[in-house]
């Protein structure tokens, strides 16, 4: 057993015979489960995992065909991955957690409370797919680094996606090409952005969300532009929204202290 950052464990367990991989932190009665986006892994939070396990048991799953977790030969449809979140809370004894997605993971978050929204607690989705029409040079730079990975494809992609001019941790280039040179990775990315784009759009099962939702967007966001929110925030009964500003795709890597703040004022019932 791994430890990849100060009182974060690393676990793994079985679904339908296929190892996953999850982080943990924190021994709340009250659960966070955070799910990271397209072609990321769990490290992905760990900037705000320590933020939260003051007060929360976080858990942080790669979804099946990413990070460490297996890549099986499967079609990567919305329905997949919210029978891989069945399967995941049920073997982890999970309930009623309070789930937090971003992109990927918002538009796989907002899917699952569509269908389970009395077993969610709250949910917050950051800069959520599944609403966007068409793509953006940000996301095709992205998806071309996924394809052939190496240094400048993904320092591209990762500059882009994170739209401050500053320079991208390289901690996150290498993690990000390391990944994706894994058996079966690309097969798995490319099959989810096939899966998304031939689903229905999102917007249809958003009305059946009860539960508590905070939408939180980076304002400068050029994967999924922040104009995508209104979607959501129109769809959602209970919704509240919002903007962080100065922020790419990723506003829990570039500003975790806000995010944090904002996340725990609403999940704590500010």
């Amino acid at each position: 057993m791994i430890i990849v950052a100060k009182m974060v464990e690393e676990k793994f367990l079985q679904i339908d015979g296929h190892k996953i991989r999850y982080l943990e932190s924190g021994n709340s009665k009250n659960t966070i489960v955070l799910l990271h986006g397209l072609g990321a892994s769990a490290e992905r939070w760990l900037n705000v995992i320590p933020l939260f396990s003051k007060e929360y048991t976080v858990i942080v799953p790669d979804l099946i065909g990413f990070g460490l977790s297996d890549k099986p030969q499967a079609d990567y449809t919305p329905e997949y991955f919210i029978d891989f979140l069945e399967q995941f809370f049920a073997q982890t004894g999970i309930a009623r957690p309070n789930l937090i997605g971003s992109s990927l993971g918002g538009q796989i978050a907002a899917n699952y409370t569509s269908s389970h929204t009395d077993e969610i607690e709250k949910l917050i989705l950051v800069s959520p797919a599944g609403a966007m029409t068409q793509s953006t040079p940000a996301l095709d730079a992205y998806v071309m680094a996924a394809l052939y990975p190496n240094e400048q494809t993904a320092k591209n992609a990762f500059e882009l996606m994170e739209a401050s001019g500053e320079e991208v941790s390289q901690e996150i280039i290498t993690g990000f090409i390391e990944r994706m040179k894994l058996p079966n990775a690309k097969l798995a990315f490319m099959s989810t952005v096939l899966g998304l784009k031939n689903s229905k759009s999102i917007t249809t099962k958003l009305g059946s969300i009860t539960t508590p939702t905070l939408i939180i967007w980076g304002a400068d966001d050029p994967v999924i532009p922040i104009d995508c929110s209104d979607s959501f925030i129109s769809s959602i009964q209970d919704c509240r929204f919002f903007k962080m500003d100065g922020c790419g795709h990723t506003p829990y890597v570039q500003d975790p202290h806000t995010f944090a703040t904002k996340a725990l004022e609403f999940l704590n019932g500010a």
